[in-house]
Parts: C-alpha cells; sequence; structure tokens
C-alpha cells in the first residue's frame, strides 16, 4: 500500500485560499490516479476532486469547480488541491487518496489521515 500524510489544512476567512498537500510513500503512487475527500461533521465522506496518473484528466465536484485546482509532481510523490473563494461550507476534514480515478471512495485503496479546513470569520 502507498502511505498517504496531508498537510496545509488551518483557519481561513470567507474568500481565502488554502493550499493542501499530500506526500506519498511506500509503493509508487505513478500509476495510481489521486483524488481529494472531505468529511464534514455529521455527513458523510463525499468526492473534491480526482486526477489521472499521468495528470492529463482532471475531474471536480461541482460545487468546487472553478474554485479549487488539483494537481500532482509524480516526481516528487505529491499531489495537491488549491483551494480558493473559500466558503464556510467548504468546512470539513480533507483526505488523500490513491486508486482508480472516480467519484466514489471504495474505488480508492490507500486513504491518508486527514487534515482540517475549517472556514470561518
Amino acid at each position: 500500500q502507498v502511505q498517504l500524510v496531508e498537510s496545509g489544512g488551518g483557519l481561513v476567512q470567507p474568500g481565502g485560499s488554502l493550499r493542501l498537500s499530500c506526500a506519498a510513500s511506500g509503493r509508487t503512487f505513478s500509476p495510481s490516479a489521486m483524488g481529494w475527500f472531505r468529511q464534514a461533521p455529521g455527513k458523510e465522506r463525499e468526492f473534491v476532486a480526482a486526477i489521472s496518473w499521468s495528470g492529463g484528466r482532471t475531474y471536480y465536484a461541482d460545487s468546487v469547480k472553478g474554485r479549487f485546482t488539483i494537481s500532482r509532481e509524480n516526481a516528487k510523490n505529491m499531489v495537491y488541491l488549491q483551494m480558493n473563494s473559500l466558503k464556510p461550507e467548504d468546512t470539513a476534514i480533507y483526505y488523500c487518496a490513491s486508486g482508480s480515478v472516480s467519484n466514489f471512495p471504495e474505488r480508492y485503496d490507500s486513504w491518508g489521515q486527514g487534515t482540517q479546513v475549517t472556514v470561518s470569520s
């Protein structure tokens, strides 16, 4: 399995930006797609964004399209989520995952521990 560690979360005001990072170790993650999911208190884990292993294809939830950007650097075993124009409803724990390109969490077989993002004034 791939070990994944997220970082970059924190408290930000509405309209602000954050960049989440996910560092991978263990077996190479290059052949795998990567995804970001989030889970707010009392809600199910939901898809945020995904990127193919080459980085040539990206997918976004409608709720974040135009505000969030997913990217990856395979040479550094890193994946990123740039989040702009943040809203209070973006508050959640954000998880990165490795697996097959999908908006279903069941298609991902490795998960990080999550990083908290709080959007509040």
